[in-house]
């Protein structure tokens, strides 16, 4: 396997070879004297080809010539922080004079991260018990998590997500016809998990359900709503919550808001600036936690408490809460709307294989 660096004038098709054996389908393009000109991707040949280019245009034609990089010596939170901020894989590293050192792969310091740490979360907690009354018709006869996408209940592909991410045990926490979850999962057996379930007589809420959990964990454990669709990578979440020795970890998806006017932005009477018809940029809760078990001696019991309180306890008390942004797929399942898109989306999925 070679990883060496392309120069700027070599050939596309001499780049595809390169990439072809590079273990992350990754090249950095640097100049003779060795100072980082660019990274490519097959991605990268890909847009260039579709744009009208040829193979036989050189790398500098195709290549990202601003990349995410930084220098060499930071640690690993710190890199894979660049990485999710930037939405990156991948990052040069660069000496004080701006010349290449390595290529730092999330996937590698994730890999060696799990090695020494552990790959997974004590268990899962499922928050299943919702009724779902802006579904209706279709919550009528069956719980929320139960509403099929793609011929397959939410839950059970939250369930055997979690399954794929070493996750042996998870706990549903049901309340709105419990029966129909309990009689279609039973112990687990077939889902590749175990299950047990938390039986809430009255509603306790996001975290005040955990609170009936009869065993203290080892280690954290994932909390989740029982309407989210998501591809989030589980392992990822567990080894950036304990690389930030955080007590709660939120993830958390990218949200646009368009406004549709003109935005006046001013020092009292006096204009400063005139945006017309801005975009602004938010980080937004997921509904999915890594919550480590000093979280979960701050609850009440017997008393209806929200994530959101408990993450506020621990924030009021300086307890560590990161978080994790979400760059996958993930829908909200709240509305018919929202199911319809699920839908749309898996049902592609389904043309695709």
């Amino acid at each position: 396997m070679s990883e060496a660096p392309l120069r700027p004038e070599a050939l596309l098709i001499e780049a595809v070879r390169a990439i072809e054996v590079n273990r992350r389908r990754m090249a950095v393009v640097v100049t003779e004297d060795g100072r980082l000109r660019g990274t490519l991707t097959d991605g990268d040949i890909r847009r260039h080809l579709l744009a009208g280019g040829s193979l036989e245009s050189p790398v500098s034609k195709a290549m990202n010539q601003n990349p995410v990089v930084a220098e060499d010596g930071f640690g690993a939170g710190y890199l894979k922080d660049m990485m999710r901020r930037g939405n990156v894989l991948a990052i040069p590293l660069l000496d004080k004079e701006g010349k290449f050192v390595r290529m730092v792969h999330l996937l590698d310091l994730e890999e060696e991260e799990q090695s020494a740490t552990g790959s997974s979360f004590a268990f899962a907690v499922i928050m299943a018990g919702g009724e779902g009354t802006r579904l209706r018709p279709l919550t009528a006869s069956i719980p929320k998590p139960m509403v099929e996408i793609g011929g397959v209940p939410l839950l059970e592909r939250q369930i055997r997500r979690l399954a794929q991410a070493g996750i042996e045990r998870a706990y549903l926490s049901v309340n709105y016809l419990s029966h129909v979850i309990e009689d279609y999962f039973k112990d687990g057996q077939g889902f590749g998990i175990e299950i047990r379930y938390l039986r809430e007589t009255v509603k306790l809420g996001t975290a005040g359900a955990l609170t009936l959990l009869p065993e203290v964990p080892s280690g954290p454990i994932i909390v989740m709503n029982g309407d989210i669709l998501t591809t989030s990578d589980f392992a990822s979440l567990h080894s950036f919550h304990a690389s930030h020795d955080a007590t709660i970890t939120i993830a958390a998806i990218d949200h646009k808001v368009d406004i549709p006017y003109g935005v006046i932005k001013s020092e009292g009477h006096l204009v400063r600036e005139l945006v017309e018809k801005p975009s602004e940029r938010f980080l937004c809760n997921a509904g999915i936690y890594a919550v480590s078990p000093e979280a979960l001696r701050r609850l009440p019991a017997d008393k209806f408490v929200n994530m959101t309180d408990l993450i506020d306890a621990c924030l009021r008390e300086g307890m560590p809460v990161a978080v994790f942004p979400v760059h996958e797929y993930w829908n909200d399942i709240g509305t018919v709307s929202d199911l319809q898109k699920a839908r749309a989306h898996f049902a592609k999925l389904e043309i695709i294989k």
